[in-house]
C-alpha cells in the first residue's frame, strides 16, 4: 500500500512541479565522465567504455526533477565545445582522475580557461575527483590544491571524491544537483 501511495505521490510531483535543469559533464578523457553517467541514470559500471566521441545526453530522473546530462568528450580535439555546451546550464560537473597525476596540471589548466568565460560566470561547479577506489589516489583536500579550486571565485565551487565503478558518494553528487533544481 505505501508503494502505491508513494508512486502516486511521484507522479504527482512529476505531473505537476516538474522541474527541468540541464547539467553539463566534462573533463579530460578517461576519466570516467560516460561511466558516471551511466550509473547515475540507472545503468551499470562497464570496464570498457568506449571513448565519447562529441557527446552523449541522457536524461537523469530523481524524484520530480529531471536532469538532462550532457556528457562531453574529453579529447583535445573536443575542448573547444566545452564552453559552447556549459552556457546557460544549471551546473557544470568537471570530472578529473585522481589516480592520474600526470593529467591534474592540465585539467587545471583546462577548468581555469573554462571558469575564465565571461559566459559562464555564476554557473555552480561541482569538481568530482573520481577512482577513490584506487589505492593511490588524491584525496579530496589534495585535489582542491592541485586545481587550485579556492581561486575561482566567480561562482560556487565544491569538490567530492566519488567513484563509479563502487557507486562511491554518488548521493552526495544528486543531493549537490537537486539543490540547484529550483533555482
Amino acid at each position: 500500500m505505501a508503494a502505491i501511495i508513494k508512486g502516486l505521490y511521484d507522479w504527482l510531483l512529476r505531473t505537476f512541479w516538474a522541474t527541468e535543469m540541464d547539467v553539463t559533464m566534462i573533463g579530460l578523457q578517461n576519466a570516467g565522465k560516460t561511466s558516471l553517467l551511466r550509473v547515475l541514470s540507472g545503468g551499470e559500471f562497464t570496464i570498457d567504455t568506449i571513448p565519447t566521441v562529441g557527446f552523449n545526453m541522457k536524461k537523469v530522473q530523481r524524484g520530480h526533477v529531471t536532469m538532462k546530462c550532457w556528457d562531453m568528450g574529453g579529447q583535445e580535439r573536443f575542448r573547444g565545445m566545452w564552453e559552447r555546451y556549459c552556457r546557460g546550464v544549471t551546473a557544470i560537473l568537471f570530472i578529473v582522475d585522481v589516480a592520474d597525476f600526470d593529467q591534474i596540471p592540465t585539467a587545471k589548466q583546462h577548468l581555469h580557461s573554462l571558469m575564465g568565460c565571461e559566459s559562464l560566470v555564476g554557473i555552480p561547479l561541482l569538481v568530482l575527483g573520481n577512482k577513490s577506489d584506487l589505492p593511490d589516489k588524491l584525496s579530496v583536500d589534495e585535489l582542491i590544491d592541485a586545481m587550485d579550486l579556492k581561486s575561482i571565485n566567480t561562482r560556487e565551487v565544491s569538490c567530492y571524491g566519488i567513484s563509479a565503478k563502487e557507486e562511491t558518494n554518488l548521493d552526495a553528487v544528486i543531493q549537490w544537483l537537486m539543490k540547484y533544481s529550483s533555482k
